[in-house]
């Protein structure tokens, strides 16, 4: 079981790392309003989160 929770953490850290070298500030925005919004299960701030990601993803892509 610690282990499992030791590998968790470990993949959530690199994560967001990679979202905050990737997409800077706003994508750690993104990803805050997402997880905040699942926990909480409040579909707006979920809602926000992911368009909020979905634009940061796809922006190179639209230009």
């Amino acid at each position: 079981m610690a282990v499992l929770s030791l590998l968790s953490a470990v993949f959530v850290i690199t994560f967001e790392q990679l979202v905050q070298w990737r997409y800077g500030p706003a994508g750690i925005a993104g990803l805050l309003l997402l997880t905040i919004g699942a926990k909480t299960r409040n579909a707006t701030c979920s809602s926000l989160g992911g368009a909020l990601l979905a634009i940061m993803v796809a922006g190179p892509a639209l230009q």
